[in-house]
């Protein structure tokens, strides 16, 4: 299984900054048996993460993608934006079941847009940009998601 992991983070981008939170979910992936191609930040524009996801899902050279970041309200947040533009299916389930076990921290979860989808034969979940929600989030649904990667993958 292979997966590419991306920060939406302006700032970060133009200091060539790490993500912890890619850092997080690479270790994590990784320890499950993964192979993480790509990591990295990218910067809150959605033409740029819809061109990243249509490459590596049309190429077929990963079959998940992470993003972490940018899927609040504000103007520039953008990843679950470019993820309907760029979707075969969406998987409507996936942003519930997260938004529900995290309302448990905050009620500003109500305000996260983020969204989960197929494109050819990858799945692509956004996910928080916080480095800790990432990844109790990952972990909570990750036998979900490596089973779905594995049913893509047929």
């Amino acid at each position: 299984m292979r997966a590419a992991i991306f920060t939406l983070d302006t700032g970060a981008y133009k200091a060539k900054a790490e993500s912890a939170a890619a850092t997080a979910l690479k270790r994590m992936l990784e320890h499950i048996g993964f192979e993480v191609k790509a990591a990295g930040v990218l910067p809150e524009e959605k033409d740029v993460l819809a061109s990243v996801i249509r490459q590596l899902c049309d190429s077929g050279s990963v079959d998940l993608i992470l993003t972490t970041g940018s899927v609040g309200y504000r103007p520039a947040d953008c990843a679950p934006d470019a993820l309907f533009e760029t979707a075969d299916r969406i998987l409507p389930g996936i942003p519930e079941a997260l938004r529900a076990y995290n309302i448990r921290y905050s009620k500003k979860v109500i305000l996260d847009r983020s969204a989960a989808g197929i494109r050819n034969r990858t799945l692509i979940i956004n996910l928080p940009e916080s480095a800790k929600l990432a990844k109790e989030d990952m972990e909570y649904i990750l036998p979900e998601i490596v089973e779905a990667v594995e049913a893509l993958s047929l």
